[in-house]
């Protein structure tokens, strides 16, 4: 195939694939995958280390179904609401899977290149894109057991014939590492005899076998298709599993790193607002290493950050989260962290691993079975199952202490999206956090999955009446909008901002940070407790200039030499008074 292609950026492309396939014709698939991305004549020259970001990005995280209406498909019903309610409060929206699948919610996806009909169509996700940065996911690791190409798998035809991994005898797996106690394997009827295929997640997610080209061509098509539809943040699911070897963990390998630097290269090529973010629930130093040399992810999903805030609120106790904080390196220019403390997932265990012991994980886990929760398991590489998730919503996960639930659940709420809020990175929120969706034991009960517990589908109507009456749900709903309106004017929320963290006590979490121009300073404190803390300002080693406003409250400190007291749970983000 032969194709007038950009030499520059068809010596980049080579350099990927010569790692990845080192005995293939890597020149002609090199023009082949220009050319499908629509890059014979170069678009865009992306520049390296360019924040694409500040600190008006704010996202939300939602299933397409999230809200349902009597008169609309829920990708229509989930635009009114976003338009009517969060114009001017978020600008970016994840909308999870919303291709036709067979299980797992979305994830095991039967094709990606259409719009699950039970949502709407393509001109519905358009519409959200018009409007607000819109954030897709590229299950890159495995699809549907249902999908075309499995199908044409067993049947031995193209395309799909040799599309996923089969393993024979002599295919050492004993150090795979995974996330699940299922069986890796699955045994499969085709026409040419049983085959053993790779399956990291489930029996219905059958893992791709990235080491044929023409799968990897077939990926490159379906990026293209996302952003002609107005995506252009790439959430690349699961991708830490995406290359496997014999006898290896099959994660995080030199393949898999080369690959994200791939995708990045040809997405960022052809829009140069394009964004790629990689999910890797794992721990701490691991996920950072998708980040490169500001060369690979433009950010990381922070994993670590929902287990150790819960701990903190739940203990009373920050000293674990304090010590993270002071270890993570800033970010460079040209990436960020992509902060979360609830998703559509659990929340997950496995990035605490290494920063709690293992009996205060142990804690975290009953504490959150105590409070309505399920907890999912993973094997050990010593064959003994660990907690690997929480499932629980965050509303209810923060209904108490250790101690049992209590009368600060709402207090101690605003106090976890406070810190996330403040912190270097990028915020984003589930839309259940924003509307403090409680656990959703019926749908467990339909599904018989555990993650369906924080999974709850809104009715439109229903949920405007209640966002329009005295209780929970508007009070929670309107206090993060007047939280995040704050936010968005503040140039030291800028996610690449200097971060740097206060020790004061394990009682009181506290950090500061100054925006890029360093002109400006803001120092955010926390009372992790459900006990009055007092504070003399003095330890802070504030600036003498005064006075200072604590941003949230509109309180006015006349000197630095104040004691401060902080009700339970209750935060400042102080900064000088204007």
């Amino acid at each position: 195939m032969s194709h007038k292609t950009n030499e520059a950026l068809k010596i980049k492309v080579i350099s990927h694939l010569a790692v990845i396939y080192p005995n293939e014709n890597i020149e002609a698939l090199a023009t082949e995958l220009i050319h499908l991305m629509g890059l014979d004549e170069e678009l865009v020259k992306p520049i390296s280390h360019e924040n694409r970001w500040d600190q008006e990005d704010i996202w939300m995280i939602t299933y397409g179904d999230s809200i349902r209406s009597d008169d609309h498909v829920p990708l229509q019903a989930l635009s009114n609401f976003i338009h009517k309610h969060l114009s001017g409060v978020i600008n970016g929206v994840h909308i999870l899977p919303f291709f036709p699948y067979s299980s797992d919610d979305g994830f095991s996806v039967i094709d990606f290149s259409q719009v699950n009909e039970s949502l709407g169509d393509w001109p519905d996700i358009e519409s959200i894109a018009k409007d607000f940065h819109l954030m897709a996911d590229l299950v890159v690791n495995h699809c549907s057991s249902r999908s075309w190409w499995f199908q044409n798998y067993k049947k031995c035809r193209d395309p799909g014939k040799d599309y996923f991994i089969t393993v024979d005898d002599d295919y050492d797996i004993s150090k795979v590492v995974r996330p699940r106690t299922s069986p890796l394997l699955r045994e499969v009827e085709t026409s040419e005899g049983k085959q053993k295929v790779w399956c990291t997640f489930s029996h219905d997610q059958v893992d791709l076998n990235y080491e044929n080209p023409k799968l990897l061509a077939e990926m490159i098509k379906t990026i293209k298709l996302y952003l002609d539809n107005g995506v252009r943040i790439f959430r690349l699911d699961a991708v830490a599993f995406l290359w496997k070897k014999s006898g290896s963990p099959s994660i995080h390998l030199k393949e898999t790193h080369e690959m994200v630097r791939l995708f990045r290269t040809l997405i960022e090529h052809h829009s140069e607002d394009a964004i790629i973010i990689t999910e890797t629930n794992v721990p701490n130093l691991e996920n950072l290493s998708y980040l490169g040399n500001a060369n690979e992810a433009h950010a990381v999903y922070n994993f670590s950050l929902p287990p150790l805030l819960l701990q903190a609120l739940i203990s009373g106790n920050s000293q674990h989260l304090k010590q993270w904080l002071a270890t993570m390196p800033p970010s460079q220019m040209g990436t960020f962290y992509f902060n979360f403390i609830a998703s559509h997932d659990g929340i997950g265990l496995r990035p605490a691993e290494g920063l709690l012991e293992q009996t205060e994980i142990n804690e975290l886990a009953n504490c959150m079975k105590e409070f309505g929760g399920r907890i999912s398991w993973r094997t050990n590489d010593d064959g003994q199952d660990k907690p690997y998730e929480m499932n629980i919503t965050l509303y209810d996960a923060l209904q108490g202490t250790l101690k049992g639930p209590d009368r600060w659940q709402n207090q101690r709420f605003m106090c976890a999206h406070g810190v996330m809020l403040a912190l270097e990175g990028v915020p984003a929120i589930y839309i259940h956090s924003l509307l403090a969706t409680q656990n959703y034991y019926q749908g467990v009960e339909h599904t018989n999955h555990n993650r369906t517990i924080n999974r709850y589908k809104w009715n439109e109507e229903n949920l405007e009446d209640i966002l329009s009456c005295d209780n929970h749900h508007a009070t929670i709903f309107n206090e993060m909008k007047s939280l995040l309106a704050i936010r968005k004017q503040e140039t030291c929320f800028h996610p690449n901002a200097e971060q740097f963290v206060l020790h004061i006590c394990d009682e009181i979490f506290g950090f500061w940070r100054q925006n890029i121009d360093r002109t400006e300073k803001i120092f955010c404190l926390f009372n992790m407790t459900d006990q009055n803390m007092s504070l003399d300002l003095t330890c802070l080693n504030l600036p003498h200039d005064a006075p200072w406003v604590d941003l949230i409250s509109k309180q006015v400190f006349e000197d630095v030499y104040e004691t401060i007291s902080l009700a339970p749970y209750q935060f400042m983000w102080l900064k000088i008074h204007p």
